[in-house]
């Protein structure tokens, strides 16, 4: 079958004003309208694409996707087509940077069902070949557009760096066949580890890691799955890619019961207390395995990295973010956030329940948010015009018109790196309508 060509969207502004001189921008207005959406962005050697979908970031979802209007089951599945569309675009703008498929280091995907899981790594193998990087998947209540059933972001790095990839295959950390990617890799410093729940591939949860269906109070499952996770997974793989627990700096925590996070936080502490590791925690649909409540995927340091981690204060609400913010050299890493005030109450939670038409909620949630955010950067010395990545997991898709305004109403046209995508309605705290979790550039 011939590819479908991808059209390319025009370039914005190659830099954003006030931003870092080693970064570049590659910007659109998202569909016609003042979104101005940054679909990718290259700071230093480090390539950030960021809340592909399959769709034209100008026109809307293509027949390249959708099928012959005719006859739409023709040719591949609707998901494999998604697949297709959003690898080869990305491949297309890698390429734009001096760089390819093969220099990735990271993946993230969000899918609104399990079907489409598999019909993406159908895709993924076809594009990528024999290495996939480490790979996070989780379904989500569903994507940014409504009719899409796969969103990627992905992290590379640029070929003219010189940077190794280096591969890392610890005993006992391992991925299905079907997905294939690599549980670990050493780049520049830093370790990639992919998305790790308390199983083993091909054979379903660990039975270390579960409590036994013949008993009704032989431990706490989530206790156990985060257990078995950090001990047999985590550890492994940092140990295995010349890293340790200690030199940890950011994690990504999803959750399939929210009401867990208490036994979740009190074991992630018993290993993470004297540890500054920058944390997020989201309400997650499902996993890849039948049984698992959780999945985390981690950023680290080597033992002999250049870079230093540091731990970065400022005047932030304690109950506002999950764990500390960390820089780790030209990385700063904010925990998730959420709106919570000094009186431990989510921002506007009075007034926006009635004006969910004017998406209240979304605005004021991710202004107090974005103002923890610049906080935060001026501690570390830096901006949020130099945000590589913003990831937003809001409980009703509707919160996004509120938080593009208060991005606009501070930031202006600064292109926003976003990926949103809908979780089960139930926040960690009640009346939140978003978690956001930043990557920034500290240069």
């Amino acid at each position: 079958m011939l590819r479908q060509p991808v059209n390319m969207p025009r370039n914005g502004r190659p830099k954003r004003e006030g931003a870092m001189p080693d970064i570049e921008v590659k910007t659109v207005n998202l569909l016609g309208l003042p979104v101005p959406y940054a679909y990718a962005v290259k700071a230093g050697p480090w390539i950030f694409l960021t809340g592909h979908e399959a769709f034209d970031f100008e026109g809307g979802i293509p027949e390249a996707v959708t099928g012959p209007p005719g006859f739409p089951l023709f040719g591949r599945s609707r998901s494999r087509r998604e697949g297709d569309f959003i690898l080869q675009r990305m491949r297309h703008i890698l390429r734009e940077f001096g760089s390819e498929l093969s220099r990735a280091v990271r993946l993230d995907q969000y899918y609104p069902n399990p079907e489409a899981v598999a019909a993406y790594h159908l895709a993924r193998h076809a594009e990528f070949g024999d290495y996939i990087p480490p790979s996070t998947s989780v379904v989500m209540e569903r994507c940014f557009a409504a009719e899409t059933t796969i969103s990627t972001s992905l992290i590379a790095v640029a070929a003219e760096a010189g940077h190794e990839i280096r591969k890392i295959h610890p005993p006992g950390v391992a991925s299905a066949p079907t997905s294939g990617f690599v549980p670990a890799v050493v780049c520049d410093d830093f370790v990639f580890v992919a998305g790790q729940m308390a199983h083993n591939p091909g054979q379903g949860l660990d039975p270390r890691a579960h409590v036994p269906e013949h008993s009704a109070w032989a431990g706490i499952e989530i206790r156990k799955q985060t257990e078995f996770l950090i001990e047999h997974k985590l550890k492994p793989a940092l140990e295995a890619a010349g890293s340790s627990l200690d030199r940890s700096v950011k994690a990504q925590v999803y959750l399939a019961r929210i009401e867990d996070l208490p036994d979740f936080i009190d074991v992630w502490n018993g290993h993470y207390a004297n540890i500054p590791c920058a944390l997020t925690v989201v309400p997650t649909k499902s996993f890849a395995t039948v049984g698992g409540i959780i999945e985390i995927n981690l950023l680290a340091l080597t033992n002999t990295a250049r870079r230093e981690k540091q731990l970065i204060t400022a005047d932030v609400p304690e109950m506002a973010a999950f764990g500390p913010c960390v820089r780790a050299g030209e990385f700063l890493l904010p925990s998730g956030l959420m709106a919570i005030g000094r009186a431990g109450h989510i921002a506007g939670k009075t007034v926006s329940p009635g004006f969910d038409g004017l998406s209240h909620a979304g605005y004021v949630q991710a202004a107090a948010i974005y103002d923890y955010a610049d906080a935060l950067c001026r501690a570390a010395g830096t901006s949020m015009t130099n945000v590589l990545r913003a990831q937003y997991f809001v409980s009703d898709i509707s919160a996004f018109p509120g938080i593009g305004m208060a991005w606009s109403s501070r930031f202006g046209a600064q292109p926003h790196p976003f990926v949103c995508v809908q979780t089960p309605r139930t926040m960690p705290a009640p009346d939140a309508a978003l978690i956001a979790d930043f990557w920034i550039y500290a240069g």
